[in-house]
């Protein structure tokens, strides 16, 4: 019985670890246009908390950053200043949950944000998540997500999202 409850406690404590990563890491992203076919590069340096904290600083294009401080997401992309209230702003506040989410791992909540189906395969020493929207993508939404993480330590390596418009972002963490 007491080799059950350590068990019990010791997948407790992985689950809630693996549901609260924080990570500060450099990344890449590449951002693809399905209409035209420009792939844009870009690269920096990520910091999340594991809640509702998330700083994105880009080196390349130097300058640029996304940022998101509690409900507030404040963003300088492609020479665009904005900051915005996402309590007011259904899409914004769309786009900020499934990116919190997504990143402290909490995956089962993302495909539900966005009325998606979940797909999870473990390969080798990873965990590859696809949630692909179920009919109509709610706006701020995605098509389809992949969320690949590290089974051993539940650290994100590698996210794609594809928006509506057919724009995919590949985020790579390192």
């Amino acid at each position: 019985m007491k080799k059950y409850i350590s068990l019990a406690i010791a997948l407790l404590i992985t689950c809630s670890a693996f549901a609260q990563k924080s990570y500060n890491a450099d990344f890449s992203q590449t951002r693809t246009m399905k209409v035209s076919g420009k792939t844009i590069q870009k690269s920096g340096h990520l910091v999340f908390d594991g809640k509702d904290h998330l700083t994105m600083n880009y080196d390349q294009p130097k300058g640029e950053y996304f940022i998101i401080e509690g409900s507030q997401v404040k963003m300088n992309l492609d020479g665009k200043k904005v900051v915005l209230d996402a309590n007011k702003v259904n899409q914004v506040q769309l786009q900020r949950t499934t990116l919190l989410n997504g990143l402290a791992g909490n995956y089962e909540q993302v495909a539900a944000d966005n009325n998606a189906e979940m797909q999870v395969k473990k390969e080798g020493n990873l965990k590859t998540v696809t949630i692909t929207a179920k009919g109509k993508v709610p706006r701020g939404g995605y098509v389809s997500m992949i969320l690949t993480y590290r089974i051993s330590d539940g650290t994100m390596v590698r996210m794609v999202l594809e928006e509506s418009a057919g724009t995919i972002n590949t985020y790579e963490l390192k």
